[in-house]
């Protein structure tokens, strides 16, 4: 009995050391690692404090800019890497839960193995593009079930800068990469 114990012993914790490991840079919707559409601003130096959280807050109401900041905490490995910019609903307020959540590190990913070193083409086999919008600069990739945006330079889609012209999933070529990915908890 005793040496049946020992493997069912280790299976567990195996399963546990993966489980714990894996969440803490998954990916879904209203869900980028340990933070969720429930985190608050003031619980984000909690969640991550083994690295370092730089703080960059907007004048609020009190500012004179017409075009007003969001706030921003960045977070950053203790090496420097960065892996998060979080951006809170209300401005100016701890209690405020989170708007969007822009991911830099590639070790947050999706179920499907989507981050952001990710091409076109694995974006299109493994999501559901459900609207593409063209900017001066880039095209954004609405992914609902995910509530995320993606956006490919247009430099990848083969189109000048400053182009205006409308872009189709159909257009945008396989190898395109991503520019910037990110979740929105509203």
């Amino acid at each position: 009995m005793r040496t049946l114990m020992k493997p069912l012993v280790i299976a567990i914790i195996s399963v546990l050391f993966i489980q714990c490991g894996k969440s803490e840079f998954d990916v879904a919707k209203g869900k980028v690692g340990k933070l969720t559409t429930k985190t608050t601003v003031n619980q984000i130096e909690n969640v991550f404090k083994q690295d370092s959280v730089v703080k960059v807050l907007s004048e609020g109401a009190k500012g004179n800019n017409l075009f007003q900041e969001d706030d921003k905490y960045m977070v950053y490995e203790k090496g420097g890497k960065h892996l998060l910019t979080i951006t809170p609903k209300e401005q100016l307020d701890s209690t405020s839960t989170i708007k969007s959540i822009e991911i830099f590190d590639e070790r947050f990913k999706t179920e499907s193995g989507i981050n952001i070193q990710s091409t076109f083409q694995e974006i299109n086999a493994n999501m559901k593009i459900n609207k593409v919008e063209s900017s001066f600069s880039s095209a954004t990739l609405f992914i609902d079930d995910l509530n995320a945006t993606i956006t490919i330079d247009n430099e990848d889609l083969g189109l000048k800068d400053f182009s205006t012209q409308k872009v189709t999933v159909e257009q945008i070529p396989d190898l395109a990469k991503i520019k910037s990915f990110t979740i929105w908890f509203n």
